[in-house]
């Protein structure tokens, strides 16, 4: 630094201010140092400036896996949120299995990041203290329970509810859920399965317990086999929805080789508004429950927590927004 200082005829505070981004310097004095620094090649040193400050520069994103097109696109929204701030992320996975999230939790970290993007599919309520953290945590999608730290979630109710009015609206009264999980008290497929069977009891009509099928990890291969499970026990149907997309495109290639037509015989509808849902034929009806908000925000409330902000934790519900696709009215 002191060398750029030399070659650009300013003082090493000055290179580091330019350098740091400092906004009050003059444009001249900023263009002679910037020249200096491409002359002699300097690359400012990462490691000391992170030791200094006691910072790294460095987030953590724990996700349930990167396999699922939700979460690895939610991956790149928070990368691309992170780098605006001049933050890296690093990613780990947690395969959605609970002793794994608590791990997660009890690392120590502080060392690695400055903060932590958590979206837990595991945990219960009584889990709770576990997400008290000397490191600044905010939680991401799934409404699990109240918790002492931010929270930008997903809202899986009004989103389910949207799908399965616009199922209604189109005619459809038998329609089937694919995704369910038996037992479940407070994740995100009893949460969804809850908002399907509180829409039809507003509408008047009958819950179709008959016509819920389970699927562990919802994959295209689970929400293959639960649609064959649906077609092999006979009862009829004239809608499916999936509880997320990719359970969606898993039934629609088992609708199409048993020769049921979509949407004539029967309408598909999902949940995540992956990119793939756009280009599956026919393209998938499909909620998006705010991504790219809930990266923004969540990287927001992290950045500030990391400052030092310690106002009232927030939860914060991203906008969702309905998209209509060929797999419900035959056109986009």
């Amino acid at each position: 630094m002191r060398d750029v200082a030399r070659e650009a005829g300013v003082s090493p505070k000055t290179v580091s201010n330019v350098m740091n981004g400092y906004p009050y310097i003059r444009e001249e004095t900023r263009t002679k140092v910037l020249a200096a620094i491409d002359q002699l090649g300097y690359r400012m040193n990462i490691s000391a400036r992170n030791l200094k400050s006691g910072r790294t520069g460095v987030i953590g994103l724990a996700i349930p896996e990167l396999s699922l097109p939700y979460f690895g696109e939610l991956a790149d929204q928070v990368i691309e949120a992170a780098d605006e701030h001049g933050l890296t992320v690093m990613i780990e996975q947690t395969g959605a299995d609970r002793d794994r999230e608590l791990t997660v939790l009890a690392r120590p970290r502080g060392h690695l990041v400055d903060g932590l993007l958590y979206s837990p599919l595991g945990l219960g309520q009584e889990d709770i203290d576990q997400l008290k953290s000397n490191t600044p945590l905010v939680l991401l999608g799934e409404r699990i329970f109240h918790s002492p730290v931010d929270h930008v979630m997903i809202d899986n109710v009004s989103g389910t509810k949207a799908a399965v009015e616009h199922l209604l609206a189109i005619g459809r009264r038998r329609i089937a859920v694919l995704g369910v999980h038996p037992g479940e008290k407070i994740g995100t497929a009893a949460i969804r399965y809850g908002a399907y069977a509180e829409t039809l009891t507003e509408h008047g009509l009958e819950v179709p317990s008959e016509l819920a099928f389970p699927a562990g990890r919802w994959h295209r291969a689970t929400g293959a086999e639960a649609t064959e499970r649906l077609l092999a026990s006979g009862r009829t149907f004239d809608a499916v929805l999936a509880l997320n997309d990719t359970l969606a495109l898993g039934a629609l290639r088992v609708l199409a080789q048993h020769g049921i037509r979509v949407p004539d015989d029967v309408a598909v509808a999902g949940f995540d508004n992956i990119d793939e849902a756009s280009y599956s034929n026919p393209s998938l009806t499909t909620v998006d429950p705010g991504r790219t908000e809930i990266a923004r925000t969540a990287v927001d409330l992290l950045v500030r927590r990391m400052a030092g902000d310690d106002s009232e934790h927030q939860e914060i519900a991203a906008r969702h927004e309905l998209h209509i696709r060929e797999s419900t009215t035959g056109t986009n």
